[in-house]
């Protein structure tokens, strides 16, 4: 064989960087905005308002709701891989949302690409077509809850903008953020770069697998406009998001002050408490924890003037334990799920199609 055939072996000090940034920084993110969390915060208080204030009942509704966010996404992704002739069962792609969210407590951004595999190893279907198609569910979603954010603020904004006005070096802070020059600069000197890299070198091994794989995703996405059954995937689309708004909005019920919030300010105070906590999942934490609790407080800190005792302990008390509630349901169900890949046996034997 010759020299320039023998693949060269990649060095250790390149992939203990890549794991660090990887799994490393996310983990830090997590730990940090935790500790910044209860720094200097009552942590006796907090778990004496979740143990005298809790109504079990909203918990339990507002679980139920989260549940059924994720049997609606595993049925809006089934539509999507038909069309591509990928047969999976409904169950097989419950199981794969499920075990989702459970990698994700662990390796930031890792369930997706581990739900892809499990669904294309045992459909033996292309890993980049099953990859595009979930690409495409994750780009619904992000259109989904860019409009609920625009609506959000158009609703909120006289809350937005009087909170804004005594913290002015917030907003100022944010402004400058978005108009940062330096931003801007390196998004058209990225894409430039790449830009020039696919004209100069078209034929170049590792163009052309990203070409490949640009192909695969794009056939996946592009799914969504001509398939059947269309209405019925919007019908879930609307179903997930709904599932996930009233379910917050119950666990608001299971907390005195924050079930008065929503009696004093109505929906819009938990539209936009939605909408921060949806886009803090932007951040890269585990399971979004941490970025989570900050933006509830924020959101909660917004109307927090006009109800009486609702401090930054007692809207840290909601947090907690709104989140803890997800985070360990997501746990139980993701040792089911390996569980029962373990256990099943025809994990074994892929099968190219299944019926529901």
């Amino acid at each position: 064989m010759q020299l320039s055939d023998t693949p060269r072996q990649p060095s250790a000090r390149p992939s203990l960087l890549g794991m660090t940034l990887k799994y490393g920084i996310p983990v830090v993110i997590t730990v940090g905005l935790c500790y910044l969390l209860v720094r200097g915060v009552n942590v006796r208080e907090m778990w004496t308002t979740i143990r005298t204030e809790v109504d079990p009942g909203w918990i339990s509704a507002n679980l139920a709701l989260v549940i059924g966010a994720m049997l609606a996404r595993a049925a809006r992704w089934q539509l999507q891989l038909r069309a591509l002739g990928i047969r999976a069962s409904l169950w097989i792609l419950t199981l794969s949302v499920f075990g989702t969210y459970a990698v994700n407590l662990v390796f930031p951004r890792l369930g997706e690409v581990w739900r892809t595999g499990f669904v294309a190893e045992r459909q033996r279907a292309s890993f980049t077509t099953v990859f595009g198609s979930m690409v495409a569910d994750r780009l619904s979603d992000t259109v989904a809850v860019g409009l609920i954010s625009l609506t959000a603020f158009i609703l909120a904004g006289p809350q937005l903008m009087a909170y804004l006005g005594q913290n002015p070096g917030l907003g100022a802070r944010i402004i400058s953020i978005f108009l940062s020059p330096i931003l801007w600069g390196a998004v058209v000197a990225i894409l430039a770069i790449m830009l020039w890299l696919f004209i100069r070198y078209p034929e170049h091994r590792i163009i052309a697998a990203i070409r490949k794989a640009l192909r695969g995703l794009w056939r996946g996405f592009a799914v969504i406009a001509g398939m059947p059954g269309k209405g019925l995937w919007l019908f879930y689309t609307i179903l997930l998001w709904a599932c996930y708004f009233v379910g917050l909005g119950c666990a608001f019920m299971s907390f005195s002050l924050t079930a008065q919030v929503l009696e004093t300010y109505g929906i819009t105070a938990l539209l936009v408490c939605f909408v921060l906590t949806s886009l803090s999942m932007l951040v890269p934490s585990n399971g979004g924890i941490g970025p989570w609790q900050w933006a509830m407080i924020f959101g909660l800190g917004l109307y927090s003037s006009g109800i009486a005792g609702l401090t930054k302990e007692y809207m840290t008390s909601f947090a907690n334990l709104a989140l803890g509630v997800q985070t360990i349901t997501s746990i139980i169900l993701g040792l089911f799920t390996f569980a029962w890949i373990a256990l099943d046996k025809r994990s074994k034997k892929p099968l190219r199609n299944e019926m529901d």
